[in-house]
């Protein structure tokens, strides 16, 4: 919360109980929207968040939504302990409300006299609007026509005119429809709170030559924390001693442990497997990869969904008319003289009780919530819920070549050795030179021989040489590493050798020739093939794409044609672009736009940064510990696996179908008993009934999106 004591414009977050329908919304915004300062309210009712723009200060915000019956606390501080009534209250007096409606109709039944039943019935109706009725006194007090004050009218008039047992009956349903409201809610907030949990309150820190346990939050930068087997990890950081495998699905979302030794990357939240490992901490508790996915999941409910947007404006307009229609219903039928003053009051009621639009509302919230909270688990960070729609009207899908389609590496996939030199042999001449190298190709053939056990031989004058390669001092001879430039300058291009680097090339691999000079005599001892690797599961994740829905693939590279077409045919992709600028894959994008396309690019976060915020939704591959995809992208993979994007588009057309059910089961469930009250066949136990049964189906119908 940021907030000081003096009357600058400034912002204040506000946690409160109680907020949990559109109604409590209304009413807080009727409430602070008066007050002096106040210039922009911003509501998250999943959260039971109000965030409060202007010249007001959070003692102002708070005192005045504490007048209208909620409690409030700011974002940060330490709530007060509740009490048992608080706690359990509600569903105290809702008990005792059943207790006394069922035991007042016994009571009629068995024939016992009818100030037992009355007694009884009155009791019901104390207990069922215990809560209600101070509530719907405020609510009519700040002139906003909540559900608590319909409620309190309803059951004073059904009273009057001689339905205690109906008054009582309403009282009650409605009753446990707010608890039941109430718990569906909170299934929704658990599922950012399993986010939460899932890093560990304290961890095991080594200080001044001991072990000792400290909350997560005073782990210092620079600190080494042990993690013992079966131990979640506190922190991000850098294992600097032991060996283990760590399940880090949480993060990332990967479905096998990951084998972590000396130097390797882990994340707060990971659980550690048989090792103990010793970890350098990187960063502070509150901004480990796990603190900002759930951040980033929290503030996406600011980035509201179009649907959600069109529910908002609809009830706003909605609401209005509905009472509207009440008033009229229960004023001209008996002004014309169709029927009683009693008959239409009564039916007016209903209606409203009926209309109200809780149900309407909290669907599209609770289902995106859930799907953005289902994502997070699966190892895909959505931004918003607007990013969720969007991705699930994906019809193109364009991909950078390199650490996307490719591993982001290069690797040695072929060994041509010539003039009977071995491979191995081959190999380890080239690693004496190689091994003195930064060169990325040099570090290939370092992986390639560490793979075969290879040890490289001892060399010396090291040199390297400018457009070619490398040479170096082997035994007596000079042996040289580099392109095909060395076979012209020895004069070795053979047309054995120029089929070998045809081959090559054709599939889209770079050739590194070895050439030893000895004695003045230069021979050609072989060619290796380097290439960055297409990751194995690329195909699948294309293949799946298309499962889900996009219909056109598209590659784009900054690399040269010969290997961006062997790339493109080895995963599948529909349409090829090579030697690209960034600026030239922006222009690419825009041109897939302008074909109608709905286009998400994915890419590294940081290099596709002009074609990520051009492209409908940017999606950024690999994003675990790196603060930029974090920052940029509208949507990360938390993992190298391109199938997570699969994943979210299917789950985001899950989650969008769930939308659509919910706004259509809750308007025709307003229409049916809409229909039915004002032509007499729905009683106000009906209504409520009703009401109550269309809010527990679309939100646990929301829930179900937590899940692809």
């Amino acid at each position: 919360m940021e907030d000081t004591d003096n009357r600058t414009s400034r912002r204040a977050t506000i946690v409160l109980d109680g907020m949990d329908c559109a109604e409590e919304v209304r009413l807080i915004e009727g409430k602070l929207g008066n007050l002096p300062g106040v210039t922009a309210l911003q509501f998250d009712v999943v959260n039971r968040r109000l965030v409060v723009d202007g010249a007001i200060t959070a003692p102002e915000v708070q005192r005045a939504v504490r007048e209208l019956g909620m409690t409030a606390h700011a974002e940060g501080e330490v709530a007060a302990p509740a009490s048992f009534w608080r706690r359990r209250g509600r569903l105290v007096m809702t008990a005792v409300a059943g207790a006394g409606v069922a035991l007042g109709l016994l009571t009629k039944f068995a024939g016992l006299p009818e100030w037992i039943e009355l007694a009884l019935l009155g009791l019901a109706t104390l207990a069922g609007g215990w809560f209600v009725v101070p509530r719907g006194v405020r609510a009519g007090l700040n002139r906003a026509l909540d559900m608590n004050f319909l409620m309190s009218v309803a059951a004073g008039g059904a009273w009057i005119i001689g339905e205690p047992e109906e008054a009582a009956a309403t009282l009650f349903l409605f009753a446990v429809a707010e608890l039941l409201e109430s718990y569906s809610m909170d299934r929704a907030r658990n599922a950012i709170k399993a986010l939460m949990d899932l890093s560990p309150a304290e961890a095991t820190v080594r200080r001044g030559g001991a072990e000792v346990r400290v909350p997560v939050t005073d782990v210092a930068v620079g600190e080494t924390v042990v993690v013992r087997p079966g131990e979640k990890l506190p922190v991000d950081g850098e294992v600097t001693g032991g060996r283990s495998s760590v399940d880090q699905a949480p993060i990332t979302g990967e479905s096998m442990p990951v084998d972590k030794e000396l130097g390797a990357e882990v994340f707060a939240g990971s659980m550690n497997g048989h090792g103990v490992l010793e970890v350098r901490s990187t960063k502070p508790a509150s901004d480990t990869t796990l603190a900002r996915i759930i951040h980033a999941v929290e503030e996406a409910q600011t980035s509201r969904a179009p649907s959600q947007t069109f529910v908002d404006r609809f009830a706003r307009v909605y609401s209005p008319l509905v009472v509207l229609a009440a008033v009229l219903i229960a004023v001209l039928p008996p002004l014309a003289g169709f029927g009683t003053w009693s008959t239409w009051v009564y039916r007016a009621l209903a209606m409203l009780v009926v209309a109200r639009p809780c149900a309407l509302v909290i669907s599209t919230p609770v289902t995106i919530v859930s799907g953005l909270a289902g994502a997070a688990r699966g190892g895909v960070l959505i931004k918003g819920g607007a990013f969720l729609e969007r991705l699930g009207a994906t019809t193109a899908v364009a991909l950078d070549k390199t650490g996307t389609l490719t591993e982001g590496r290069p690797a040695v996939t072929d060994v041509v050795p010539l003039n009977g030199t071995s491979p191995n042999d081959l190999l380890r001449l080239a690693l004496g030179v190689e091994r003195h190298s930064e060169h990325p190709l040099a570090r290939a053939v370092l992986a390639e021989g560490t793979a075969r056990g290879l040890v490289p031989p001892q060399s010396a004058d090291f040199e390297a040489l400018v457009g070619t390669g490398a040479s170096a001092r082997i035994g007596d001879a000079d042996v040289f590493v580099g392109n095909e430039r060395l076979l012209d300058e020895f004069e070795l291009r053979t047309p054995d050798v120029s089929a070998v680097l045809g081959r090559l090339e054709a599939a889209g691999k770079t050739a590194v020739t070895v050439v030893s000079v000895q004695r003045g005599c230069a021979e050609a001892l072989g060619v290796r093939g380097v290439a960055d690797q297409v990751r194995p599961n690329a195909r699948a994740a294309i293949e799946g794409l298309r499962a889900a829905g996009v219909r056109h693939v598209v590659m784009l590279t900054g690399d040269n044609e010969s290997t961006a077409l062997a790339v493109a045919a080895a995963v599948g992709a529909d349409e090829v672009h090579a030697g690209l600028l960034p600026d030239d894959k922006v222009r690419l994008v825009r041109q897939l736009e302008a074909r109608g396309e709905q286009v998400a690019f994915v890419g590294d976060g940081v290099n596709d940064a002009p074609a990520l915020a051009a492209a409908h939704v940017g999606v950024a591959m690999g994003a675990a510990g790196t603060d930029v995809a974090l920052e940029t992208a509208d949507v990360a993979l938390m993992a190298d696996d391109l199938e997570k994007l699969s994943f979210a588009v299917r789950l985001s057309h899950k989650t969008l179908g769930i939308v659509k059910q919910n706004i259509a089961v809750s308007l025709a469930i307003k229409a049916v008993f809409l229909v039915l009250a004002v032509s007499g066949w729905a009683t106000l136990w009906m209504a409520v009934a009703a009401d109550m049964g269309g809010s527990l189906l679309v939100v646990a119908n929301g829930l179900r999106a937590r899940r692809p």
